[in-house]
């Protein structure tokens, strides 16, 4: 592959030194690499920092397909979680920091509530017409509220493993 033009996304050579460890490198016995690792991950840079589409990243890039089955494997094999573990314990330690936190902190904004408290906020719809395919379908006959209508020892997925009685008539669960 011909040198290219660098974008501004794309890797130095010192941030590639701090991330060539950690990336994974080819399975032994198969076929080998066409693609320097180097350019995928600048693939990869590039999708995610300009926000397009996979199918629209320049063909001076390895093909899209390519750079996307990397990503998908890596994100699947817990390599990015790796990587980002990794990069946050040298920024803590940099800082003066031990590597790893030693408490943490829930923001209350963090989670969305309601001063009424209990499902009174969940059962708020939407009831602007047209205002998407959802709601359109909402009001041709599905009720927005299906897991209100749920027997009391039911979950969305089935009975509650909880082995008592709900009072509802139904049997226990099990």
């Amino acid at each position: 592959m011909e040198p290219r033009q660098p974008y501004p996304t794309d890797l130095t050579d010192k941030e590639w030194a701090l991330l060539a460890p950690d990336v994974p490198t080819a399975k032994p016995g198969g076929r080998p690499e066409k693609y320097p690792t180097r350019e995928i991950l600048n693939g990869i840079f590039y999708i995610l920092r300009g926000g397009c589409a996979w199918r629209l990243l320049p063909h001076d890039f390895p093909p899209w397909q390519i750079v996307y089955q990397y990503f998908w494997r890596w994100k699947q094999d817990g390599t990015w979680h790796v990587m980002h573990d990794l990069r946050r314990g040298d920024v803590r330690v940099a800082a003066g920091k031990q590597r790893q936190p030693s408490a943490a902190i829930i923001d209350s904004q963090a989670v969305k509530t309601t001063e009424k408290g209990g499902s009174a906020a969940l059962r708020h719809t939407n009831r602007s017409r047209g205002a998407n395919g959802i709601s359109s379908s909402i009001r041709s006959g599905y009720s927005s509220r299906w897991w209100l209508q749920l027997p009391a020892c039911r979950t969305a997925t089935g009975p509650c493993p909880c082995s008592m009685s709900c009072g509802t008539g139904l049997p226990a669960c099990a």
